[in-house]
């Protein structure tokens, strides 16, 4: 489902985007960039994906979308955005998307301890939610078509974020390693140079005062006061 609806949502948005002559974004990702040998990553790197992995339905999905738009703005003039959007995290998130903020803060909450996927040395760069809104609304206000990488540059080791979930959330609660899954990329990190220059975006929020933001709604919704 993952692939269709990448290729097949995005040839009927594509369409309609056509037919009443409408400016559309896609909403790429970092995950184009596969299992990355180029760090940090920018936007002219292209990747290093394995096609037939367990992941692949999303990173080449992505991709053949991000083909798409192309294919359409040169083909039928569409004006298109393409934002290739890294790990992103805030309040309102579904608090059991598996996604690693989610889970690191809802474990933590809920009193069980936090599950980090070995080796723990693999990086990701968070960026809060308000600043990834405004720079969507910058590319779709403004006149690159991109692609652009949007997210945050600060890199941290999974184990670094679960200490700091921990630290923050709940100080006695235990770090278990676990499994991993195939295909994990070792390192994300956003080049984001040509979103400062062309866009005068950069990101606001620190992870640090992105995630009690996040907590405090996690705790709302799970019903769990601060002691």
């Amino acid at each position: 489902m993952t692939i269709k609806t990448n290729v097949i949502g995005t040839l009927n948005m594509l369409g309609l985007a056509k037919r009443v002559g409408a400016r559309i974004l896609l909403t790429s990702t970092s995950e184009v960039y596969g299992d990355p040998l180029v760090h940090p990553q920018p936007e002219s790197y292209w990747g290093n994906v394995n096609p037939i992995g367990v992941r692949s339905c999303y990173d080449e999905g992505k991709r053949v979308a991000e083909t798409l738009m192309f294919d359409y703005h040169r083909q039928h003039g569409i004006e298109i955005r393409i934002a290739r959007i890294f790990n992103t995290y805030g309040p309102r998130m579904n608090i059991d998307d598996g996604r690693v903020v989610s889970n690191f803060i809802a474990q933590a909450l809920r009193g069980e301890a936090l599950t980090v996927q070995k080796p723990g040395t693999q990086t990701r760069s968070f960026c809060y939610v308000s600043d990834m809104v405004d720079g969507l609304m910058r590319l779709m206000e403004g006149d690159q078509t991109g692609p652009i990488n949007i997210g945050n540059p600060g890199e941290f080791t999974m184990v670094e974020l679960a200490e700091t979930v921990k630290e923050l959330i709940k100080p006695d609660i235990e770090i278990k390693m676990v499994e991993n899954t195939p295909d994990d990329p070792r390192q994300r990190k956003p080049d984001i140079s040509k979103a400062k220059e062309v866009l005068g975006w950069e990101p606001k929020v620190k992870l640090r005062e992105g995630l009690p933001l996040m907590e405090e709604d996690f705790r709302l919704r799970l019903g769990v006061s601060k002691k």
